[in-house]
């Protein structure tokens, strides 16, 4: 299977599936002499982890990384740094009832046919669990990133959609409700009805707003390695996820070259920002900010109609412990997976200063 690493310079690789031993992975690349704080990356686990809340999956996982290699002493020691994600609380009974069918919507099938074989617990490695060892290496990335601040939160679920711009928004609020929304009110409204949907054994969808501010000038290529294609790449790498844009994104195609340009000032800031703070591929020093937009769940409490390993028609109804909408947790992976593209882009602007 190819495909398990991510980055070019500040490269990770990540190892295991959801019901095996441990998930893990593999930093290459990240320079030597960073401090780093343990128990922040630890922290930025806790928010990705299940159990943390009552609208996300009860799987009950500590999600306690333990670090082998390259640091020494609180700092990076410029040797690849290798760490580990215990499982503890697999239920792999949960899943006898697709060994030999597949979920509609989910990997099993094409895992089959690709493969000829596949882990019908959880999904193997198909399944969003892999996503952890991702939060810790882009923990890592934010503490060699020192300086950049990435702030992601919920701001839709469903039909709900927050409508207030993000410099308006208090993004010390986003931690203080179990959805990850800043706006508090909306917060609200969007916890009610993931309850409700999961009380009709449904799931939802939904949309994760991401801003990064302080960024450099400079960061990004100008053909196949623009700053916002690997940004795109990152996001929708991400299980679930259907879609990307930053900036002023699909709204910006609706409108005359005259209104969207972004005038600059003498200091070389611009007076509004539609480019997102990228432009020819480049950061441009204003902020970065870029939509993710999440599928809702395909595992559902509910009977549906699909087929198994023979080609019959069959009826499958989920079992086990599900998130009924991912974005609450999703949250922290969206900033760890920009955490990585800019640190790549940080040591690749080391390589070619004029």
């Amino acid at each position: 299977m190819a495909g398990n690493s991510f980055g070019t310079l500040f490269n990770v690789t990540t190892f295991g599936e959801s019901h095996g031993p441990a998930i893990g992975g593999v930093i290459d690349g990240c320079p030597a002499g960073i401090t780093l704080d343990l128990d922040k990356i630890q922290m930025e686990l806790n928010r990705r982890k299940p159990g943390q809340s009552a609208i996300v999956t009860q799987r009950k996982e500590p999600d306690v990384v333990v670090f082998y290699s390259g640091i020494f002493e609180g700092k990076t020691t410029g040797t690849p740094i290798g760490f580990a994600i215990h499982n503890t609380n697999q239920k792999s009974n949960d899943y006898g009832h697709i060994k030999d069918s597949y979920r509609p919507s989910h990997a099993d099938y094409v895992y089959d046919q690709k493969y000829g074989f596949r882990d019908y617990r959880g999904g193997g490695r198909s399944s969003a669990r892999e996503t952890a060892s991702r939060v810790v290496a882009g923990a890592i990335a934010k503490q060699f990133l020192s300086g950049l601040k990435i702030s992601a939160f919920v701001s839709a679920v469903g039909p709900l959609k927050m409508e207030t711009h993000y410099q308006e928004l208090n993004f010390e609020t986003i931690e203080k409700n179990p959805v990850r929304c800043a706006d508090p009110v909306m917060a609200e409204q969007m916890e009610a009805y993931i309850r409700e949907i999961r009380k009709e054994g449904d799931t939802v969808g939904g949309v994760i707003t991401c801003v990064i501010q302080n960024v450099p000038v400079g960061l990004g290529e100008p053909a196949f390695d623009k700053l916002h294609a690997e940004l795109g790449k990152a996001m929708l790498s991400i299980n679930a996820v259907k879609g990307f844009e930053y900036g002023s994104g699909f709204a910006g195609s609706q409108m005359k070259g005259s209104q969207h340009n972004d005038p600059y000032n003498t200091d070389g800031t611009t007076q509004s920002n539609r480019s997102g703070g990228i432009q020819g591929g480049i950061s441009n020093g204003m902020d970065i900010y870029f939509n993710v937009a999440f599928k809702p769940v395909a595992t559902v409490m509910q009977a549906q109609d699909t087929i198994d390993n023979k080609g019959q028609k069959v009826v499958m109804e989920g079992k086990g412990r599900h998130d009924p909408c991912v974005v609450p947790r999703a949250v922290p992976i969206v900033e760890a997976m920009a955490a990585l593209v800019l640190a790549d882009f940080k040591l690749l602007s080391r390589t070619n200063k004029k």
